[in-house]
């Protein structure tokens, strides 16, 4: 007969005694089970004491966690929250400098728990180590050249305190004073500090920046840009990460009409070739945060543009119209006219007119009303105009190169590079907040400091080439297009480390490439609807499904590392979820760093049985998304998100490190709990397979034409004397 459901099985421990193995019963009040225990080794003042786990986290146990408890869990008999924070807190006012060191080492360790993080600031645990770094740290500065490590080492815990105590969310960020800001941000400014000081002062001013308005106009006072570029051009790639992520929150927070102040700036102190040299073409490897960061950078740069994207032209406006008189200019060289008489104003009007059919534009009278869409507004007329300045003979060989040609085959400059500029935006999500997730950043776009507009000048040249190719007419602009993002995308996926080398990987992708390539994924993905072939195909889909369902499973068999990410700021901890290999229990538990390889089921602290499932549920239905906050709001990361309910009201809940496992976890537990996989990473592998494995069956019957009826069977024989009797 089975163990009653609200019985767990656990183990505990109590210093200098032998464990005790006992049943809790989760019905009971926790404090009822403390006594209990408490009463098994003549313990009094059963109040005093509570329960948390024994591995390396030390969490509590309370009410509101107690049904994580599973059984065969080791937990450890110890002092109270309330108890423990009230000693911590006298302990760190010592007078003994290792007394204080070991308390502050302590705390660091025990404010994880968002339990002790409560009692700890209730009793204003906060303010008193705002107070010693403000005040403290100077009654130790005499002391520096005696006891530097000591010092450093207390100033570290204390800092590593403050940053775990605060990312609770308990306490707004709103309520420390400047003194305390200064203090942090001349922790970032000395040339040399502590790296674990310097890390955590990052992350404090990080989180400062990005959780209060206020906040960021005192640290944008501190902290200037050229404090901060000696960060990056040291060796410890968690600092330059800690450093991007501070000048990313700078820039996110800065006002609008701040931000290209700030990009100025950026630029002045050359931060993009520092960040090329220092982080990009550093000889390591570019870890997943690292990575994040400069994804964030790159589209807060991009997002620059969409002031001039969103901005209509204006017909009216004469410095605008000079732009475009500078391309007809550049482009035919034009000798000055006289400009008294009438006539030769009409007759320059018709030269103006001619010219500007020339030059693509769809208004030949008055091209500026080719840029009152948006997007790409008067972003397609920069682009324009810094091609024709800084790529002259490309574009004068464009231009005339079409405007020799007939009507109906000229490559339109104009209407090209409206459509191009669009098309480049869409590609590189301008104007779109960046993801809290995504790693996806081009080394390319940091080796120029016009990145964008030399981006441009590639593509457009990329566009005639591929017209030409094309022997495209008017009526197939819109399939150059499709043709010329195809090109592109296709480029941009292989993380070229230059423009140099996205050029070259353009040139391989000529239109008859694309072609080739189109007709070969044709192929691959052919749909055969010929009657008999979709008979085969429903016969053999269900044994594609289940060998999806297989791999599914087995993947999950291997597990997934995932990363705990709040609202407040983008963190380094991790944990773990492998389903065991009879697919019968789902293990899990915090990591301390991302793994290489898998990670055994024994050191893997929290088990779920898979029968004690209720649901699979996705995106905004999930629990952890429907809290509010800047991150639940991000559409990217709704789309990753994912849970599991189960028992009443409990979840475990998930953020998937990229779509591909997204759809193996949410298709691997639809299959544990018999439901339909339905992800389209599902569909995309039954169509390979089922393709891959018709084709296979069909190899004899190739050049034979499959009917689509099933030929007549023949009229029986009018005597079987052709019949041979083997007997």
């Amino acid at each position: 007969m089975p163990p009653p459901v609200d019985i767990v099985k656990v183990a505990i421990e109590w210093p200098g005694a032998f464990p005790k193995l006992m049943e809790i019963d989760q019905k009971k009040p926790l404090s009822a089970i403390i006594k209990e225990v408490c009463d098994g080794w003549s313990l009094e003042n059963h109040e005093y004491f509570a329960l948390q786990h024994a591995d390396s986290s030390n969490f509590y146990i309370t009410e509101k966690n107690r049904n994580e408890i599973k059984n065969g869990t080791i937990l450890r008999l110890t002092t109270s929250p309330a108890q423990n924070a009230q000693q911590l807190h006298e302990r760190i006012q010592s007078s003994s400098m290792d007394a204080k060191l070991e308390a502050l080492k302590d705390l660091a360790s025990l404010s994880r728990d968002v339990t002790f993080a409560q009692e700890f600031i209730n009793l204003d645990g906060i303010s008193l180590l705002t107070q010693m770094v403000e005040s403290g740290t100077e009654r130790y500065q005499k002391l520096q050249k005696i006891m530097k490590p000591c010092f450093g080492d207390m100033l570290s815990f204390t800092l590593t305190a403050f940053v775990e105590l605060m990312d609770h969310g308990i306490v707004s960020w709103d309520t420390f004073s400047v003194a305390f800001i200064k203090k942090i941000a001349s922790f970032v400014n000395k040339s040399a500090m502590d790296i674990s000081i310097l890390q955590r002062s990052l992350a404090i001013l990080e989180s400062m920046v990005l959780n209060s308005h206020d906040l960021y106009q005192k640290v944008a006072q501190e902290i200037t840009i050229g404090q901060l570029i000696p960060h990056l051009q040291g060796t410890d790639q968690e600092i330059q990460t800690y450093t991007i992520a501070v000048i990313n929150a700078l820039f996110l927070k800065a006002p609008d009409e701040r931000r290209q102040e700030m990009a100025n700036i950026l630029a002045q102190k050359q931060l993009r070739s520092i960040i090329l040299t220092h982080v990009i073409r550093a000889q390591r490897a570019i870890n997943n945060e690292m990575a994040h960061q400069l994804y964030v950078l790159q589209v807060l740069t991009f997002n620059l543009l969409e002031d001039r994207m969103m901005t209509k032209m204006d017909p009216q406006d004469q410095a605008q119209r000079d732009i475009i008189f500078e391309l007809r200019r550049i482009a035919f060289d034009a000798e000055s006219e006289p400009n008294n008489s009438s006539g030769s104003m009409e007759k320059r009007k018709s030269m103006y007119t001619r010219d500007y059919k020339k030059l693509g534009f769809i208004n030949h009278v008055n091209p500026a009303m080719d840029f009152t869409q948006t997007p790409p507004g008067m972003l397609a007329l920069d682009n324009m105009l810094y091609f024709a300045k800084h790529h002259q003979d490309a574009y004068i060989r464009i231009v005339l190169e079409n405007s020799s040609r007939e009507d109906k085959h000229e490559c339109p400059f104009g209407r090209s590079s409206i459509e191009l500029t669009k098309m480049l935006c869409e590609i590189l999500k301008v104007g779109e907040l960046p993801s809290e997730t995504c790693n996806d950043f081009h080394p390319m776009f940091f080796t120029h400091d016009r990145s964008f507009e030399e981006f441009f000048c590639i593509c457009i040249q990329l566009l005639n080439k591929t017209w030409k190719e094309m022997r495209a007419t008017s009526e197939d602009f819109n399939k150059v297009i499709q043709v010329v993002r195809e090109q592109v995308m296709r480029a941009l996926t292989t993380k070229p480390s230059s423009l140099d080398q996205f050029k070259s990987k353009l040139q391989n992708l000529s239109y008859t490439e694309i072609l080739k390539i189109r007709q070969s994924e044709r192929m691959n993905q052919e749909d055969f609807q010929s009657r008999p072939i979709l008979e085969l195909k429903e016969k053999i889909q269900p044994e594609i499904l289940e060998l999806i369902k297989q791999q599914r499973l087995n993947r999950l068999v291997e597990g997934t590392c995932f990363r705990k990410l709040n609202a407040r700021r983008r963190q380094d901890k991790f944990w773990y979820c492998r389903l065991s290999p009879n697919h019968k229990v789902l293990h899990y538990g915090d990591l301390e760093e991302s793994p290489q390889g898998e990670v055994p089921h024994d050191s893997l602290q929290d088990k779920l049985p898979v029968a004690d499932i209720k649901a699979v549920v996705t995106g905004k239905d999930c629990p952890h998304m429907k809290e509010k906050g800047a991150l639940k709001q991000n559409k990217e990361v709704l789309e990753l998100a994912f849970s599991i309910l189960y028992d009443s009201n409990c979840q475990l809940n998930f953020i998937a490190p990229d779509k591909h496992e997204y759809c193996i976890w949410t298709d691997g537990l639809n299959a544990l709990l018999g439901k339909d996989m339905m992800s389209d990473l599902t569909r995309n592998d039954l169509d390979t397979l089922l393709s891959m494995e018709i084709k296979l069956r069909l190899l004899d019957l190739e050049n034979i034409q499959i009917p689509d009826a099933p030929p007549p069977i023949p009229k029986e024989p009018s005597n079987y004397d052709f019949v041979y009797d083997c007997n």
